[in-house]
């Protein structure tokens, strides 16, 4: 909203800042391109923090654990809030709240991006200028067009050896297929990084060299040698936007004038569409160009009131309409838990509607409970600060509400909603963890509880036939830090076991088998029969019961417990007792008997059915599969790719850049374990790899059976 207009009806007359002038983002990017020195720097020009804090130094800001302090990365998104006011253009003098999440890199924890993404109404995508789109830049980008989340591009790292910010803006598009055009283009590049264009009002802005905190600049005309690239580009920007802009495109097609002003609402409007993508270039860690990511944040990502409405369901399953309004009914979502040592359980919270004053009572759908919110606060990454009242478009964090779980909606008794919870992939690798002494299995037991609370990608069970706890996560650095939480924050001593891979069984063609449960042990015997059919389903479609039962062959009642027991067949498949995965199963035909069916011989007659149903379906087993792309000196390649394939891998590209070769492939995760240290023995340390899980594909039989003995030993 511009200065001067009259805000919307939607605003309470005692909010601090109007939902127009809110901006909810996040900063997303591969793993070191630069995201948490990027939202360093935005909270130092904003004067949220009066120092800069350095992830190389340990005193980041959104850093704020031991282990993300000791590693140089993120492993936790950190909420903060900041404000900023632009200078010039619709929004100049207006005074701006910038609610940031500082997202994770690492492909481990990328349930920390999905669930903050999930309630973000911008982004700003982090690239960096060297590098331009890495493997888990795709990943952050798909997440993003997931959660339909408008999005900004700094590219990052201008002043490195190698920076191109063209290439960059060019990776983009070829790589993610993203319409990227840049906002300002580089005034020279890498040691000779100065200064930036602005394409949208055609000025040069110069920073004094001199100056180490880029506060000082000069505004000034474009230097000549950059003037007919300018134009260019200029040009260039103007036919991008008009394509999703009639009113502006009209003006274009005839010649007209347009104002400044003009032009930054209809950049506004063609980002919010998620076809258009603006590029700002800068140096984060070298104060430079950061100012004016701050001013695009606030001129082209939306407010809670430009983005499109937030769609629920009720209990009949009917859409509703969750209305960016402060005198609407409460309706928000718990996207992320934390335990916090001085105040219990934090849950941070995106309000979409409503006002909400701590001592509410909220009703969770899920459990059909109430709860009180005994404290709101706004969070400074670890300190946070203690408010009366929150309004729709705010995330805070909520304390005292006590049966809630990652994703669940917390509504108005009388506003009886369900909004979509964010996605998590599941665990791939799993290890066992004993503790070492009496005393530290109490503690371990609720530490464990309580981080598989936090972490819906991290996931605790029980070998049943060894008596050893499971834990289960993304990677063996997911794993780690979750052994390491455990010392340091329960006090818990433990041994860990060599890591183990989550595999899969499925099945290939149809198969039908009867499943029978008679017991006769004098008076009242058991008795269940189930026919069951199962067959494949599509990939990732997941496991679907279907009952196709007429006549009442199996009454009603004994419907649901052969339902439960084929679910609790799935989770040990008949070759190595993995989960089966994606099969459709039929209940087809059946039997009972008037005294003595109940409802445990139905589910016993589920399990027996299913397993034997299986055995004819020519079951396979399925193995994870990793997407690795090695960065490598071009001397090395030929011994790079001669270890891809001794790991059973599928080279899919070679791509050489200055010196470098690049080579993407898929790989068994199976075989990737102590990697890092191969590739930089094989590269004298001069390679560098990332990975991310990708996909499930069946295990060669040459490998099946060592699979099996290994399961079988209990390994």
């Amino acid at each position: 909203m511009a200065k001067g207009e009259n805000l919307s009806a939607a605003n309470s007359p005692s909010r601090k800042t109007p939902l127009e002038h809110t901006r909810n983002i996040g900063i997303a990017a591969h793993i070191d391109a630069g995201k948490t020195t990027t939202t360093e720097r935005i909270l130092y020009y904003t004067g949220a923090v009066h120092k800069i804090g350095e992830v190389h130094e340990g005193t980041a800001v959104t850093d704020w654990m031991e282990q993300e302090r000791e590693r140089g990365i993120t492993i936790t998104a950190a909420a903060i809030s900041a404000e900023w006011t632009t200078k010039e253009g619709p929004f100049a003098g207006i005074r701006h709240q910038v609610n940031i999440i500082d997202t994770p890199g690492h492909v481990d924890f990328t349930a920390e991006v999905e669930r903050s993404l999930r309630v973000l109404d911008g982004a700003v995508a982090v690239f960096c200028a060297v590098a331009g789109v890495q493997p888990q830049s795709e990943t952050v980008w798909r997440q993003m067009n997931k959660y339909h989340v408008p999005r900004l591009a700094f590219i990052n790292k201008m002043d490195r050896t190698g920076a191109d910010f063209f290439n960059a803006v060019e990776t983009m598009r070829t790589k993610l297929g993203a319409n990227a055009h840049p906002l300002f283009l580089p005034i020279g590049q890498e040691d000779q990084f100065r200064g930036l264009i602005d394409l949208v009002r055609m000025r040069a802005r110069l920073w004094d060299m001199s100056d180490p905190t880029g506060v000082r600049v000069e505004e000034c005309e474009i230097p000549a040698e950059f003037r007919e690239q300018a134009d260019q580009y200029r040009e260039q920007l103007i036919e991008a936007v008009a394509n999703y802009d009639d009113v502006f495109a009209e003006k274009y097609l005839e010649g007209a004038e347009f104002t400044t002003d003009e032009f930054v609402w209809a950049i506004r409007r063609a980002t919010a569409t998620l076809e258009f993508v603006g590029a700002v270039p800068g140096t984060a860690f070298k104060n430079k160009g950061i100012q004016k990511l701050l001013d695009s944040v606030i001129e082209f990502l939306p407010s809670p009131l430009d983005v499109p409405q937030i769609k629920g369901e009720n209990d009949d399953g009917e859409e509703v309409i969750i209305p960016s309004d402060d005198s609407s009914k409460v309706a928000g979502l718990a996207f992320k838990l934390w335990t916090d040592p001085y105040v219990g359980k934090l849950v941070f919270f995106r309000l979409y509607s409503g006002h909400l004053k701590k001592g509410t009572v909220l009703y969770n759908p899920r459990t059909r409970k109430s709860e009180r919110v005994s404290r709101l606060m706004l969070m400074k990454a670890d300190s946070r600060q203690d408010v009366d009242e929150i309004f729709s478009g705010d995330i805070c964090a909520v304390i005292g509400v006590k049966e809630v779980v990652t994703g669940d909606t917390l509504c108005d008794k009388d506003f009886d909603v369900r909004l979509e919870p964010p996605s998590f992939p599941e665990p791939v690798i799993s290890l066992s963890i004993e503790p070492k002494t009496k005393a530290d299995s109490e503690k371990m037991s609720l530490g464990l509880q309580r981080l598989a609370e936090e972490d819906p990608t991290f996931t605790v069970s029980s070998n049943q036939e060894t008596g050893q706890t499971i834990i289960a996560g993304m990677g063996e650095l997911h794993l780690e830090i979750i052994r390491d939480r455990l010392f340091r924050e329960f006090k818990v001593e433990a041994d860990a076991g060599k890591p183990q891979i989550a595999y899969r069984e499925t099945i290939t063609q149809q198969g039908e088998a009867e499943g029978k449960f008679v017991r006769q042990s004098g008076g009242r015997g058991q008795y269940g029969h189930a026919v069951i059919r199962i067959e494949p389903n599509e990939k990732g479609k997941g496991v679907e019961v279907i009952n196709q039962i007429v006549g009442g062959v199996i009454p009603k009642e004994y419907i649901k417990p052969t339902i439960e027991g084929i679910h609790e067949a799935a989770r040990n498949g008949i070759l190595a007792g993995f989960p089966v995965v994606d099969f459709k199963a039929y209940i087809i035909d059946g039997s009972y008997h008037e005294v003595d069916s109940s409802e445990m011989a139905f589910k016993m007659a589920g399990i027996f059915g299913f397993k034997e149903a299986m055995k004819k379906a020519h079951p396979v087993l399925l193995e994870p599969i990793v997407k690795v792309e090695v960065t490598s000196p071009e001397e090395y390649q030929g011994d790079i790719l001669g270890d891809i394939n001794r790991r059973r891998g599928q080279i899919q590209s070679m791509d050489a850049k200055k010196g470098l070769c690049i080579v993407t492939s898929f790989v068994p995760l199976e075989t990737m374990f102590g990697y890092a240290t191969d590739v930089r023995s094989l590269s004298k340390g001069r390679a560098s790899y990332s990975m991310e899980p990708s996909h499930f594909e069946q295990v060669p039989s040459s490998v099946l059976q060592n699979v099996i003995d290994a399961r079988s030993k209990g390994k």
